[in-house]
C-alpha cells in the first residue's frame, strides 16, 4: 500500500462559485455606465429630432389650384402651380381640362414668358346666359407648352386664369390636369378627392366654391370689372400664401432640428456628470 507523502500534499478541490461582486462597483465601471446612458440619451435625442423632422416635411407636392376657394356666381384669378418632381426631366407641358357639368363663359389666361397658351372651346348643348348675352360656347381646355426648358428640377411656375362667372350653385368644381416631362413622361392629375377618403395617389386639382357672405378676400376679383374684359397685371394673388406656406414649413424644420441638438446635448452632459 502506498503511502503518501508528507511533503506532496494532495491538490485543493476546484472552486466552483463564481466570485462575488463588490455591492460597490469601481470607478471604471461606474463612468463606463454612465458614458452608455449618455449615448443612449443622445441616440433617444437624435431619434426625436428626426421624428420632428419627418412630421414637419410637407406632403409630395401635386399641381394645384391656388387660393383654394372662390365665391359662388362670381369671378376669380386662379393660379395652378405646377411643381417639378424630377430630378433628370423639365416640365414642359400643362393642360387643364375644364368640368363640363359647369361651363364657364369667361376664361382668360394671363401670359407667362417662356410658355405659349392656347384656349380651347367647345360648343354647348344648353346655350348659358351671362350679361345679358347668349353663350353657345365654352372653354373645355387650356394648354400651355413651353419655349425653352420649362420648369426645371427643385421649381415650380404659375399659370394664372380669370375664370368666371363661376356656378352659384356648386360647391366645388374640378380641373383634371395632365403633366408632360421633358422625357415624354406623363403624370394625370385626374383623380377627385373625397371628403372623408384618404387623399387619392394623383389627386385632381380642386377649386372650392363658397357663399358671397362666407368668402374670404384672397383670389376673388371684383365682378364688374372681371365682366367687362379687364385683366389683371402685377403679382399673382396668392404669392403671398406661397410664400407664408415655405416659412412655415423652414420653421418646423428648424424646431426639428433645435430639438434634436437640444437632445443630443442633454444626453452628453447626463455623460459627463455620471462620469465626475
Amino acid at each position: 500500500m502506498n503511502a503518501v507523502h508528507p511533503s506532496h500534499p494532495a491538490p485543493a478541490a476546484t472552486d466552483t462559485h463564481p466570485t462575488p461582486v463588490p455591492a460597490t462597483a469601481p470607478a471604471a465601471t461606474r463612468a463606463r455606465r454612465a458614458s452608455g446612458a449618455g449615448r443612449r440619451l443622445a441616440g433617444a435625442g437624435a431619434l426625436a429630432a428626426g421624428a420632428v423632422l419627418l412630421c414637419s416635411v410637407p406632403a409630395l407636392a401635386h399641381v394645384s389650384v391656388q387660393p383654394g376657394e372662390a365665391e359662388q356666381g362670381g369671378y376669380a384669378t386662379i393660379n395652378f402651380k405646377v411643381p417639378n418632381e424630377r430630378d433628370d426631366a423639365s416640365t414642359v407641358k400643362l393642360e387643364v381640362s375644364f368640368p363640363a357639368e359647369h361651363p364657364l363663359s369667361s376664361v382668360m389666361p394671363q401670359p407667362v414668358p417662356g410658355w405659349q397658351v392656347k384656349v380651347t372651346k367647345g360648343k354647348l348643348d344648353k346655350p348659358l346666359e351671362s350679361h345679358g348675352k347668349k353663350i353657345t360656347e365654352a372653354v373645355n381646355k387650356v394648354t400651355w407648352t413651353a419655349d425653352g426648358d420649362g420648369v426645371r428640377p427643385g421649381q415650380f411656375q404659375q399659370f394664372p386664369l380669370s375664370v368666371g362667372q363661376l356656378p352659384e350653385k356648386a360647391d366645388h368644381l374640378v380641373f383634371k390636369a395632365l403633366q408632360t416631362y421633358s422625357n415624354k413622361e406623363v403624370v394625370r392629375w385626374i383623380e377627385e378627392p373625397r371628403e372623408g377618403a384618404p387623399e387619392p395617389e394623383s389627386p385632381a386639382p380642386v377649386l372650392k366654391l363658397v357663399a358671397a357672405d362666407a368668402a374670404g378676400t384672397g383670389g376673388a376679383t371684383d365682378a364688374k370689372k372681371d365682366a367687362a374684359g379687364e385683366a389683371t397685371s402685377g403679382q399673382p394673388a396668392n404669392a403671398g400664401s406661397d410664400d407664408d406656406s415655405d416659412t412655415t414649413a423652414r420653421v418646423l424644420g428648424g424646431v426639428g432640428i433645435a430639438a434634436g441638438i437640444a437632445g443630443v446635448a442633454f444626453g452628453v452632459l447626463a455623460g459627463r456628470r455620471r462620469s465626475a
